[in-house]
């Protein structure tokens, strides 16, 4: 049974594993752990706890268990002193404080959940992501950088405060892996902060596995401002080390009411700019872009960040690329 490894968080890599946990597969997932938006920051904050949100995402994409549970582990309070809380964020945080380590919290959560596959967070430490962009201003924090929206130089350095050591966990599955699925996700707040804790990109590199990268459908103000489809694979490059074996990239029809949206908030789509020869296995395009009907989510006002990202990968026509890429 191949052994395939997803690397990310948030709603990304959400859609990833919720299409690729219906094949039989061995699937993992090792998931940012610097979070610090919304419900997961207010927790950080006032518990000192981890960071809930991404982890949460990724057992429920994960669960098998009965549909109540995993719109339980959704729920958003909308009022009282809940309010902008996340139920499935408590429930982490509450684990966290009653569970000798990290791992029971894990452990406990994928039972209750009936998780497939396993969820490996990179790393126990705290830690936040940091940018640096080209007018030398340096911002600190997943959340903060989220909120950068209006930034139009690009980000020419990120690094950890503090550096942290990775969960050895996330070691071995690198090690052990057939394929890595790298994406889709935020450039600077899913993806590169997993390859900047100490060891992970030593690990991809060492490992035999093949990475494949889905490509974003649109670009994100303030991260990938203006970026082409090389841009971000440049990026990428970077920061993961080792040969990206094939590209996923959409070449289906964005609804244009969506583009229309996305255009009013700065961003645009991705244009398909990569040479099929500069990857192993090439560019595969497939139409991959979830149509069904999207209404603008209503701003947590909780977070400074304007609302954003409605357009999402279609779970299962992105699982079936995989697939035979991965066949």
């Amino acid at each position: 049974m191949k052994k395939i490894t997803v690397l990310g968080g948030g709603t990304g890599t959400f859609v990833v594993l919720s299409g690729l946990k219906k094949y039989p597969i061995d699937l993992a997932v090792i998931v940012s752990m610097m979070d610090s938006g919304g419900s997961t920051g207010r927790l950080q904050d006032q518990l000192g706890v981890l960071p809930p949100g991404d982890l949460r995402q990724s057992l429920v994409a994960l669960s098998e268990a009965a549909r109540l549970w995993r719109k339980l582990f959704l729920y958003r309070f909308e009022s009282g002193d809940l309010e902008g809380h996340n139920f499935g964020n408590i429930f982490l945080s509450a684990l966290e404080k009653v569970t000798p380590n990290y791992d029971k919290v894990i452990e406990t959560a994928s039972y209750v959940l009936k998780v497939k596959g396993q969820v490996i967070p990179v790393t126990f430490k705290k830690s936040q992501i940091c940018v640096r962009y080209q007018n030398g201003k340096i911002i600190k924090g997943e959340g903060n950088i989220d909120e950068n929206y209006e930034e139009k130089t690009r980000v020419i350095e990120a690094f950890l405060e503090p550096q942290v050591e990775v969960n050895k966990k996330a070691i071995n599955r690198l090690l052990q892996s057939d394929y890595i699925v790298v994406g889709p996700g935020d450039l600077y707040a899913s993806i590169v902060p997993i390859l900047l804790v100490d060891g992970v990109k030593k690990a991809i590199d060492k490992s035999n596995a093949k990475i494949i990268y889905n490509m974003n459908l649109m670009t994100k103000s303030g991260q990938t401002t203006n970026y082409k489809a090389s841009d971000h694979v440049s990026d990428i490059k970077k920061y993961m080390g080792g040969n990206l074996e094939v590209v996923v990239v959409n070449n289906g029809k964005i609804p244009k009411r969506m583009l229309k949206w996305y255009q009013e908030e700065g961003e645009h789509e991705v244009k398909n700019n990569l040479d099929k020869a500069d990857f192993k296995s090439g560019v595969v395009t497939a139409d991959i872009v979830d149509r069904r009907k999207f209404e603008k989510p209503k701003q947590d006002k909780f977070v400074t960040a304007r609302v954003r990202s409605v357009l999402r990968h279609n779970p299962d026509r992105l699982a079936k690329v995989l697939m035979e890429i991965i066949q």
